[in-house]
């Protein structure tokens, strides 16, 4: 049976049987698989507590005939759930982060395996940043949820009207349209927008922290930026994120 080895992050898990997991993992090199972790549930189980979700690990892959594969190896490089799950907004913030990749990654088949590098090295620093609180949850899963779209070729305009092209008075942001409009070529679907929210959406999709963070009074994102984000993850993914949708009901 051929194997490989790979580095990657457990994005969720399913109990499978009495003592098995299906590991759902975004690797480096091989894009998103999904593996069966042998008696992991078991009080002895030579995995431990590594392969829970948003650890990232250095694994060794078992290929099979079917659609599972086998985790054979496991060892932890950074194990982020700790800190992460000891900070309720982080722990939900990477929850909508891990089902976001998961979602996209199995819809847009286009996205070849040579190009989901990226995807990885962006979760990881969205994971790692998290661990280590360096900004708000919400700050860092909207920034990540953007920036993850970009790579997809998803990117909101923001310099211009996507309509005309006119660079001024850009007051107006619609989803469907894929960025700013003007009052003159607006759709209907167009929310208004304040230049202060368009600058963080600017700052979110180029990871500008300076902006994010500029000063100690900052108050975080503006309230309309945070659904822009998640309508705009929605509508291009073309599924619903449970995540999301668990925070609203709970609040």
């Amino acid at each position: 049976m051929p194997t490989y080895t790979d580095e990657g992050v457990v994005l969720r898990t399913v109990k499978l049987g009495e003592a098995d997991r299906i590991i759902t993992i975004l690797t480096r090199d091989h894009g998103k698989i999904r593996a069966v972790a042998k008696g992991v549930r078991r009080t002895k189980s030579r995995f431990g507590g590594r392969l829970e979700p948003f650890s990232r690990c250095s694994f060794l892959i078992h290929t099979g005939r079917g659609e599972l594969q086998h985790v054979n190896q496991c060892e932890s490089l950074q194990a982020f759930g700790a800190d992460i799950i000891a900070d309720y907004d982080a722990y939900v913030c990477a929850h909508v982060m891990a089902e976001a990749v998961d979602k996209l990654l199995e819809s847009a088949h286009d996205i070849v395996t040579s190009d989901i590098s990226a995807y990885y090295t962006l979760l990881v620093a969205a994971l790692g940043s998290l661990s280590r609180g360096e900004h708000a949850p919400n700050v860092v899963e909207s920034s990540f949820l953007l920036r993850m779209l970009a790579l997809g070729g998803w990117s909101p305009r923001l310099d211009a009207c996507v309509t005309c092209g006119r660079q001024t008075e850009l007051s107006n942001f619609s989803v469907q349209g894929g960025g700013m409009m003007c009052d003159t070529d607006k759709l209907l679907d167009a929310r208004p927008i304040t230049h202060e929210s368009r600058v963080q959406l600017y700052a979110l999709l180029k990871g500008r922290w300076d902006l994010l963070d500029r000063s100690p009074t900052w108050k975080g994102l503006e309230p309309d930026v945070e659904g822009i984000v998640e309508e705009w993850l929605q509508y291009y993914i073309e599924r619903p994120v449970r995540s999301l949708n668990l925070v609203k009901s709970v609040l």
